[in-house]
């Protein structure tokens, strides 16, 4: 005997299907969604009907575009600067450093990193058209904002030797990693402690 009715058993299981939604997380949302008025589950309802067809990826950053553009507008903006990309993994990470409001240049979105164990290569990520966009975009400096992961790691060494293979003359550098303000020493990973120990710098 089912404990719960079925459409809201349907829901739970729909939500917990979303990546990082655990069973308890999607029950939450669902009794969430439940206790809010029909007109909000409506609206959410539209919303996700409409999601994917309103949505398409910008051919030039590969970033997230409204379908009724032609390319990502922090590509067009003339305020943009066009010879500094910052190359990452997923288009939400865009989100995370326009909230800094301290780049002012343009992004490029890989799709992911190079994976073997997920079966990722490299032919399935947007390598090839960064590559492109060095050239054509004149761009002088390459800013690889990518998790630090060997996954990651693997992706920055293979982009590395793509540019070298085409003799693109560009800057790469990475992110600032290190520890994070107001962690103590004890609790912070020994890859953290190794990358903070090399990016030191004087006072």
């Amino acid at each position: 005997m089912s404990v719960l009715p079925k459409a809201l058993e349907d829901l739970i299981e729909q939500l917990g299907k979303l990546s990082g939604v655990g069973p308890r997380t999607a029950e939450r949302y669902a009794l969430g969604i439940l206790k809010r008025s029909s007109n909000d589950a409506i609206e959410l309802a539209k919303a996700l009907e409409s999601l994917h067809s309103s949505i398409k990826t910008c051919p030039k950053t590969f970033a997230l575009i409204s379908n009724d553009q032609e390319l990502s507008s922090l590509y067009t903006d003339p305020l943009r600067d066009k010879k500094v990309i910052a190359v990452i993994e997923d288009p939400l990470d865009i989100v995370s450093l326009e909230k800094t409001g301290q780049f002012k240049g343009t992004y490029h979105v890989l799709g992911g990193v190079i994976s073997p164990l997920d079966g990722i290569g490299p032919e399935q990520l947007h390598l090839h058209s960064l590559v492109k966009r060095i050239s054509e975009d004149a761009v002088e400096e390459l800013i690889l904002a990518l998790n630090a992961s060997v996954e990651g790691e693997s992706t920055a060494l293979y982009l590395q030797k793509l540019i070298e293979e085409a003799e693109l003359t560009v800057k790469i550098t990475r992110l600032a990693r290190g520890l994070p303000v107001g962690i103590d020493l004890e609790y912070a990973d020994q890859i953290t402690l190794k990358h903070a120990l090399e990016g030191r710098t004087q006072l």
